[in-house]
Formats: C-alpha cells, sequence, structure tokens
C-alpha cells in the first residue's frame, strides 16, 4: 500500500541542507578543507535517519564550506541516491575565471541542479557582479539552474548586486537562502532590510527559502516572530515561489530535525495560509523548480 500512500500525501521536500564527511570518511577519502573543519555530525546515514524520523522524501543538498570546492563527497551521495537528492554546487569566484569551466562540469557531468553564490568567497573588494560573477550566473541561467544567494552579512550589502544580475540576466532562477537573513525587523535599517526582500518579488524569477529559521528568528523553537514575516513574503510572492529549507546539520541543536519541519507547519497555519500554500511550501514549489526529480 506504500504507492497509495505516496498518491494521497504530497511529499516534503528539503530546499536547504548540508551534508559533510564523518571524521572516518574524511581520513579515508574526502579531507576537509584546512580550517574549515565541521564541529557537528552532518554524515549522510545521520541525515538519512533525520529524514525519516520526520518523513521527508526528499532534498537539495547545498555543497558545504567544510570540503569548500572539492564536490567528490556530494558527488558520490547523488550517484547514491538519484531520486532523494539534487545537488547545488558551489561557485568558485577564482579571479582567473576558471570557475564558469567548474561550474560547467559540475553540471554537464556532475549532475548539479543548482549553484550558491557565496559574495564572501569574492577577492578582496570585489563583487558578485564582476566579471566572472556575470559569466557564471549568465550560463546558470543558460543551463537552466538557478542560483541562491547567502547573504549572510546582511540584505542590505547584496541587495543592489541581486538586483543587477536579475535584470540584467532574466532568465536566470534566483533562490534567496534563509529569508536573505532578514530578521523580524526592530530598527529602520532592518525594516529596509525585509521591504527590500519583498520588492525582489517584482521580478518572476526570484524565489525565497524558508529555511534556517533559528538563524533569522529572535526566539528559539518553534520561532514564532516569523509568523508575520510568512505571511507578508507569500502574499508578495505567492507560495509557489516559497520553499521550505532545515539547513540540516545545523538544525539538529536548535529545535531537531523533525521539529524544524513541525515549527514550519505551525508558523504557517498561524499565518493562516491556506492548505494548497503549506502544499507549495513544503515541497511543491521545489518540486516544480527541479522538474522530473522526487516524482511520485
Amino acid at each position: 500500500m506504500a504507492s497509495a500512500n505516496a498518491q494521497g500525501r504530497p511529499k516534503t521536500i528539503d530546499s536547504h541542507l548540508h551534508i559533510w564527511a564523518s571524521p572516518q570518511e574524511a581520513a579515508d577519502k574526502y579531507p576537509y578543507f584546512p580550517g574549515q573543519e565541521p564541529t557537528l555530525p552532518g554524515h549522510l546515514d545521520f541525515l538519512l535517519q533525520c529524514m525519516e524520523e520526520a518523513s521527508v522524501e526528499g532534498a537539495l543538498i547545498v555543497q558545504p564550506i567544510n570540503h569548500k570546492f572539492d564536490h567528490s563527497l556530494v558527488t558520490s551521495v547523488l550517484k547514491k541516491h538519484p531520486t532523494k537528492f539534487v545537488g547545488c554546487c558551489l561557485a568558485n569566484p577564482a579571479e582567473n575565471g576558471t570557475g564558469v569551466k567548474q561550474l560547467e562540469d559540475l553540471i554537464l557531468k556532475d549532475g548539479y541542479r543548482a549553484v550558491r553564490f557565496n559574495p564572501y568567497l569574492w577577492p578582496s573588494g570585489q563583487q558578485m557582479t564582476n566579471e566572472v560573477g556575470k559569466a557564471m550566473f549568465s550560463r546558470a541561467g543558460e543551463l537552466g539552474v538557478p542560483v541562491g544567494f547567502m547573504c549572510m552579512k546582511g540584505l542590505n550589502l547584496h541587495i543592489s548586486e541581486i538586483t543587477e544580475l536579475c535584470t540584467e540576466f532574466p532568465s536566470t532562477a534566483v533562490l534567496l537562502d534563509h529569508l536573505a537573513f532578514c530578521k523580524p525587523p526592530l530598527n529602520d535599517e532592518e525594516k529596509l532590510a525585509f521591504s527590500e526582500l519583498l520588492k525582489l518579488s517584482r521580478f518572476p524569477q526570484v524565489y525565497v527559502k524558508f529555511s534556517a529559521l533559528f538563524r533569522v528568528s529572535r526566539m528559539s523553537s518553534p520561532c514564532l516572530d516569523l509568523v508575520p514575516l510568512l505571511a507578508e513574503v507569500v502574499s508578495n510572492f505567492g507560495a509557489n515561489r516559497v520553499m521550505w529549507g532545515s539547513d540540516f546539520p545545523y538544525v539538529v541543536p536548535e529545535s531537531g530535525y523533525k521539529g524544524a519541519k513541525e515549527a514550519t507547519c505551525l508558523i504557517a497555519s498561524q499565518a493562516s495560509l491556506s492548505s494548497s500554500e503549506v502544499e507549495w511550501i513544503m515541497g511543491k514549489t521545489v518540486m516544480q523548480l527541479f522538474q522530473g526529480q522526487w516524482l511520485p
């Protein structure tokens, strides 16, 4: 009867998590990048156990900084579980432009279907709108691959770059990780950042990840101060451009993995979202973005 259940209940897909080698795997085959050794367990078996407990059927794995530009561990997991996971590679903004070729290889040879722009990896004084950044962003669009932005130090720092890239390359889909790091606003600067996030809804290619709630909330789980933010994001973007993500394994000590999923459902119900809107946020949006993946 498993198939009937699969038909009957919409799938839950996690749009944002990380995995890295266990210490044993790191010693044997998949070394950590020096200075980026993880402080938490984030190996595949632990993730699979968490997903099973929480009834989460699939996920987008974002290449972790712990392995930097060495994608071999994540690639091995994508090959092992092709129907469960999609890969998001990490853009290499090296000034010599080799990142464009690396991006093409990861997408065309290794099957990655998204790419992450981390602005803090760009050479000092350079922006994501430099020649290399534009080349990678434009190529991602040509290959039908969305670009995720990590604005950890605040959206206000990066909004002009994101706006310029969206304007110049309208065919590249954009994912804003973790609500673009907008916290419930307490001052004018934070209000401005959140209003800039909402204004990005004018670009049809922009999607918002309602992910890593513990990073943007000022409260402990279930992070109910995010209720009005989710309501506004959905009313501006539509639920079909919003997607839940856990930020495993960082979320585990905060709320537990299953707790992260439950918190999101609770926030959505308190934001008076319809069951259809919740279905979009919990899986349909990311399934539509990566068509052909996670089929029933």
